[in-house]
């Protein structure tokens, strides 16, 4: 499979080659990112631009890059949180009017009750803010943890952590296209009109379109953190796609927004587990230097000759 992966992670798969066909037949497109240039900009600032955009990132700012976009990340969600207190005092207000007016009868109950829901609405996304900012700072603990084991090779770069999780879910998916008793069994994975494929393939698009040239382009954080939501984004839309086609249905009812938030907590928990055990298997590769330096040491205090 590997030489598939290197292939797919030039091109893209999208749309079936023939509507209505009981298999799946794919057409690769080329494609390549450019960065968007002002209108009438001179040639001499599209090459600067062009310049930039093609100069390797450094070997520090690869490093800190999960760590600076899970910064960026935790500072976004403030601003959330803030403009979330911010509609909930105006929706408060509101609903003080509206209780005013009805009082001198200038409108009806149900204008009290309309003020009534947009404050607990307006409360709900703040308490789903609040939550969110919480699972930003256990990212940001998370990727700080995990830099000692970058620096130190025992960790790959958090670019190439994405490609091999995209390159991932390609190969599963891909289990289905080329895998004959796969495709008998689970025809909705390779059948273009099961919405839920589609759904997976839509992903896919996008995922592809954000991923980098290489892990060593430059990458600002808040491309990476729009790569990395794509992956999971994916994930979530193959494992939709998949689950249904076990169970033998094809529906949306796996898709339903409650489960975001469970969805995000399995996502930080899964990333600050694996953080815990590199720290720990760094620990324990520090002791074991230890250990072996002081039993050298002792080895050459009772060595008469050393």
């Amino acid at each position: 499979m590997e030489p598939l992966l290197a292939l797919m992670a030039e091109w893209w798969w999208i749309a079936p080659a023939a509507a209505g066909a009981g298999t799946v037949g794919w057409i690769g497109v080329r494609r390549t990112r450019h960065r968007a240039l002002p209108a009438g900009a001179s040639t001499t600032t599209e090459r600067a631009a062009r310049t930039w955009a093609n100069r390797p990132m450094s070997k520090a700012a690869a490093r800190r890059l999960e760590l600076d976009a899970a910064l960026l990340d935790q500072q976004n969600a403030r601003h959330a949180v803030t403009r979330g207190r911010a509609e909930v005092k105006i929706a408060d207000a509101e609903v003080m009017r509206a209780q005013a007016e009805r009082a001198a009868s200038r409108v009806s109950s149900d204008a009290v009750s309309a003020a009534r829901a947009r404050l607990t609405a307006a409360q709900r996304e703040l308490r789903a803010a609040s939550a969110e900012i919480r699972a930003r700072r256990a990212a940001v603990r998370a990727a700080k943890s995990m830099l000692p084991a970058i620096r130190a090779g025992s960790a790959p770069l958090p670019v190439a952590r994405l490609f091999a999780e995209h390159d991932a879910i390609l190969q599963r998916w891909m289990a289905y296209e080329t895998d004959p008793a796969l495709r008998i069994d689970y025809p909705a994975m390779s059948d273009p009109r099961s919405p839920l494929l589609a759904e997976f393939l839509r992903a896919q698009e996008r995922a592809q379109w954000l991923r980098p040239s290489s892990t060593t382009a430059r990458l600002e954080p808040a491309d990476f953190l729009a790569y990395r939501d794509a992956v999971r984004a994916l994930h979530h839309a193959f494992e939709r796609a998949e689950r249904a086609a076990r169970h033998g249905r094809d529906d949306r009812t796996d898709t339903d927004p409650t489960d975001a938030w469970g969805r995000v907590a399995s996502d930080w928990a899964e990333q600050a587990q694996r953080a815990l055990a590199w720290s720990v298997e760094n620990m324990g590769r520090a002791a074991s230097k230890s250990w072996t330096e002081r039993q050298a040491k002792r080895g050459r205090k009772s060595d008469p000759g050393a």
